[in-house]
């Protein structure tokens, strides 16, 4: 089998080393070649892939105009490892949120957005530390550091979230509630010389999943993202640069979708499973590998890459750099869909399952997304 290999294409880790070097933060290098500016904001659109903005640029013409240039995410294309690049400027097999849901040693599996314990488990609030899930410093700890102004503009529920505390500490958290003050608070953080602001937008993203990427709601919803958009463009103060990215893209679900709560085969030698629907971490009990590999390539065939860790590492997925901290997280066996297939739990994740529109996989559809750029001279 033919393993997808990780291009040599920038990273969305780059993004935020490359605008604080620019900024003057003399520990980072300005890889993507950015232009001078004053001041910086990075906008991340949950879930705008490059395919689906490419596709509906019509839905989006201040979008569509801006410079704009792909970027990939790496594995996993998910939220939780895409703000972790944002937050670290590294990728997964260093900053070690490798999935949605992951196996952390001397936990088991967690989720990493909700921080419990997978699936349907207690809050690990108070037991397990963020910062010691992520315990390198943040690009946000390095500014401020550097005497660098920086901001998290981001919804306000978020403001103490174990994901908040684990990739965007340092900054100070600016909580926001809907288009209005998300775009007034970047706008405000701009406005402030040598400052660097990273603001989030997630209801794209939300509405790929309910409703599927492409649908009516969700190209309603890309309407509304581009007048964001334009309202931070048409605002920039002189000398300030806004640049949109994503966390990953998104694929619909189609018949070809599997059950595994239904495929009590597919357990046998399997001590835990994570990931996501279309990106399964398979974590085998002891000397069961080789069996839960063969089990799980003979099930589904052509419909996905099913990979041991040493051939992903080998592959490049995490990076050019995995940890021995981050390398038990990652499954004996990995599972990445293709095409609209996806691998489902609906008794141990009924709300997942239920979802129309999923990530998490390699492919292009999920894994490239646009770093488009606007500057006010």
């Amino acid at each position: 089998m033919e393993l997808p290999i990780v291009d040599d294409r920038p990273h969305l880790a780059e993004v935020v080393p490359s605008v604080l070097a620019v900024l003057g933060v003399g520990e980072f290098t300005n890889t993507l070649g950015l232009g001078e500016f004053s001041g910086a904001c990075v906008l991340l659109v949950d879930g705008l892939g490059w395919e689906l903005l490419d596709e509906h640029a019509a839905e989006a013409p201040v979008l569509a105009s801006l410079r704009r240039t792909p970027l990939q995410v790496g594995f996993p294309s998910t939220t939780v490892a895409g703000l972790s690049a944002i937050g670290t400027g590294l990728r997964s097999g260093e900053h070690g949120m490798v999935g949605y849901t992951f196996d952390v040693p001397g936990t088991g599996v967690i989720n990493a957005l909700r921080w419990r314990r997978h699936p349907g488990g207690s809050d690990l609030a108070g037991i397990l530390r963020p910062e010691d899930v992520q315990p390198l410093p943040t690009t946000f700890d390095r500014a401020v550091a550097a005497g660098v102004d920086a901001r998290v503009v981001s919804d306000a529920r978020f403001a103490r979230s174990a994901l908040t505390r684990a990739a965007q500490r340092g900054a100070r958290y600016v909580g926001v509630h809907a288009f209005g003050d998300l775009a007034a608070a970047t706008l405000e953080a701009l406005g402030r010389a040598g400052g660097f602001c990273f603001a989030y937008h997630g209801r794209l993203d939300l509405l790929g999943h309910l409703y599927g990427p492409s649908s009516t709601a969700w190209r309603m919803q890309l309407r509304q993202v581009d007048r964001l958009v334009e309202s931070v463009v048409d605002g920039l103060p002189p000398g300030r640069l806004l640049a949109v990215v994503a966390d990953h893209g998104m694929v619909r679900m189609d018949g070809t979708v599997v059950d595994l709560d239904r495929m009590p085969e597919l357990f046998d030698g399997v001590r835990d499973i994570g990931g996501e629907v279309r990106a399964r971490h398979v974590y085998s009990g002891q000397g069961a590998t080789a069996d839960v590999l063969a089990a799980w390539r003979e099930t589904f065939g052509d419909r996905a890459w099913v990979v041991t860790r040493e051939e992903a590492i080998a592959a490049g997925w995490f990076g050019p750099a995995v940890s021995e901290r981050v390398r038990p997280r990652i499954g004996d066996v990995l599972v990445l869909a293709r095409g609209g297939f996806g691998m489902l739990r609906r008794q141990a994740e009924p709300e997942e399952s239920a979802l129309v529109g999923q990530h998490g996989s390699i492919t292009d559809a999920e894994r490239l997304i646009p770093l488009a750029v606007a500057y006010r001279e």
